[in-house]
């Protein structure tokens, strides 16, 4: 095998061939649930919890998992196992899970079909954040805002993110390569796009919006674990974009990069250097933890 494969409905197929019909309510509704899960040394990170929130998402949407977690579990390290096989040994993958309804009836005379799976993997855009670990990542509050729970429950990782794109477009129409952060329609902070926000005070701990309005992120989790282990407190609250600018430290977090840190927020600097201190703490241990430099590794192949 020189070329990389996905899995398709169960088969393993040519990456090129992994495709859906345009009826797809994927495509027509954007009804896609998804996980985005990375390799560190060829081995899936965290596949445990990406599946359980994945399950979790299939529940709340009334989609019936077309496999027992275990079985999809098995395929996904399956796959990464061979597509990693044709990378440089130091390098690594993204990897993709998704899951749509089927077919829209709209499309198909009335037939709903059943629900079509997709595992794939990628190249991890390295260029993207390699040089976040050090020069910190701006962000910019757009007006455009995370969607309410009302539409959607906000645990639910869904491809549904026009929000996001249009988020995005705003912040760097503003600044120059600045990421965006949404507010709810309160005025609270809740992510940036695709990306949880935790901060830093020192004597308070970390900090990072209430559960039940952000998404809850994998990362976070391992962050908070990082954290009781070096006697970090850890806590909630609901914070509004004045907030951000009395903290020590702010992060985010993220599957893909782990975690960078934040350098200004609307051209406010956020804390006294970037990256701070604590946010060096934590890379280091979360790169103990998966078992490779992250911050080195994006470097390095930033220009495959």
């Amino acid at each position: 095998m020189s070329q990389p494969v996905a899995i398709l409905d169960g088969d393993f197929v040519a990456q090129e061939a992994a495709l859906l019909p345009v009826w797809d309510n994927g495509f027509v509704l954007g009804t896609t649930l998804v996980e985005q899960l990375r390799s560190f040394g060829g081995q899936i990170g965290h596949l445990e919890q990406h599946l359980t929130r994945l399950y979790r998402s299939l529940e709340l949407v009334g989609i019936q998992p077309p496999l027992a977690g275990e079985e999809l579990a098995d395929l996904a390290r399956e796959l990464v196992s061979r597509n990693w096989s044709l990378v440089d040994p130091a390098d690594d993958l993204g990897l993709s899970i998704f899951i749509t309804p089927g077919d829209s009836p709209s499309m198909t005379d009335g037939d709903v079909g059943r629900p079509r799976f997709c595992l794939h993997t990628f190249p991890l855009a390295f260029c993207l954040w390699a040089d976040k670990y050090e020069t910190g990542q701006k962000l910019v509050v757009t007006q455009t805002q995370h969607i309410p729970n009302e539409c959607w429950p906000a645990e639910i990782k869904c491809r549904s993110r026009m929000n996001y794109f249009l988020a995005d477009r705003e912040a760097r129409g503003r600044v120059p390569g600045a990421r965006a952060l949404l507010l709810d329609p309160d005025g609270f902070v809740t992510e940036a796009s695709t990306a949880n926000v935790v901060l830093y005070r020192e004597g308070e701990g970390l900090v990072v919006p209430p559960t039940g309005h952000v998404l809850p992120g994998v990362s976070v989790r391992t962050l908070f674990e990082i954290a009781d282990e070096l006697g970090i407190a850890t806590h909630e609250q609901a914070l509004r974009p004045a907030d951000l600018l009395t903290v020590d430290e702010m992060l985010l977090s993220s599957t893909p990069f782990g975690i960078v840190p934040v350098s200004e927020v609307d051209g406010q600097a956020i804390g006294a250097t970037c990256p701070g201190p604590m946010f060096r703490r934590l890379l280091e241990r979360f790169s103990q933890r998966v078992g490779l430099d992250i911050a080195a590794q994006a470097r390095a192949f930033s220009r495959r």
